[in-house]
């Protein structure tokens, strides 16, 4: 059942060390809480209204992601079961429960490390333009939703507001150091070929995703959230092909709204009419179902089947 969407949280006795455009950051002990709220934004401007149980499915499919992978790369996903943290404040529990990650604290890197597999979005206009996408220079004659010949890594700024901007490996490299960079980069390819495989299986492409990393001491580890719709783009691999325009499996069908407005994209954002939450909320419920199977609680979904067949990319 879907409880009251929450566009922030206020959790006594714990200390808040920040907020997001959708998470709250809490301490505990030597650890992090990410609570992950129902805010959403689009064109870098929260909404009023949040999305109802947009909170859990990140939560849940952010914590199956970094399960499954890792074994690839390890992570700072320490536990999602609140019921078994001991040192919450009493009544917290009832609060953080199905949306929040306890994690380990880290000295996350000033960089995003953007993966794209398909050739679409700000990538697509500057590849007509210029036949590169944030300067990688790519073979001529692709198409839209293309699958590229090989995955390309574009890292950007970590913008605390408005957007983040391209960056090259070089500058990474000035920024992090070249060992830092270097094992940066062959992580996120790495994730990011493996969750690709497994999404196909499930019968979905990730055309792109942004992921971070952070130190715990010296080690590099991945951090934030993983593969879900707000850091990841989900295409029906069906609907998939060079000159397609698949749908993505995101708040797409709020920023359409948006973009049909008269809205001029500063706050404050227009009031979204309630077709558009739940349409917005549907979308966010059935992804989460599809890759994950479960639903946005974390529990197995009754009607999600996992099938081995796959896409055909």
């Amino acid at each position: 059942m879907t409880d009251r969407p929450i566009r922030e949280t206020n959790v006594p006795g714990l200390e808040l060390l920040g907020r997001g455009k959708v998470r709250d950051i809490y301490a505990l002990g030597e650890d992090l809480l990410l609570v992950a709220t129902d805010r959403v934004s689009a064109f870098d401007v929260i909404m009023a209204e949040p999305i109802p149980d947009k909170g859990k499915v990140l939560t849940t499919l952010a914590a199956f992601w970094f399960r499954l992978l890792g074994p690839v790369f390890p992570n700072h996903l320490l536990s999602t079961d609140v019921d078994e943290w001991e040192d919450l404040p009493p009544g917290a529990a009832d609060l953080l429960r199905h949306r929040t990650m306890r994690v380990r604290r880290t000295r996350p890197l000033p960089v995003e490390f953007v993966v794209r597999g398909y050739l679409t979005g700000s990538g697509w206009k500057e590849y007509q333009e210029k036949g590169s996408v944030c300067g990688v220079k790519l073979p001529a004659g692709l198409r839209h939703a293309e699958k590229l010949p090989e995955p390309i890594l574009t890292p950007t700024t970590k913008a605390e507001e408005g957007h983040d901007l391209p960056m090259t490996f070089e500058e990474v490299e000035e920024i992090l150091g070249s060992e830092t960079a270097r094992r940066a980069r062959e992580a996120a390819l790495a994730l990011y070929t493996k969750a690709h495989a497994y999404a196909l299986k499930r019968r979905f492409v990730i055309a792109d995703t942004k992921l971070e990393f952070g130190l715990l001491g010296d080690k590099l580890i991945l951090i934030d959230e993983a593969f879900t719709p707000d850091s990841s783009r989900f295409w029906p691999a069906a609907e998939t092909s060079p000159g397609a325009k698949p749908p993505s499996y995101d708040k797409q069908v709020l920023r359409n709204w948006l973009l049909e407005s008269d809205w001029d994209r500063t706050p404050p954002p227009p009031p979204l009419p309630p077709e558009v939450v739940r349409a917005t909320a549907d979308r966010y419920r059935e992804i989460c179902r599809l890759l994950s199977g479960l639903t946005p609680e974390g529990v197995p979904a009754a009607d999600a089947k996992a099938s081995e067949e796959g896409g055909n990319q």
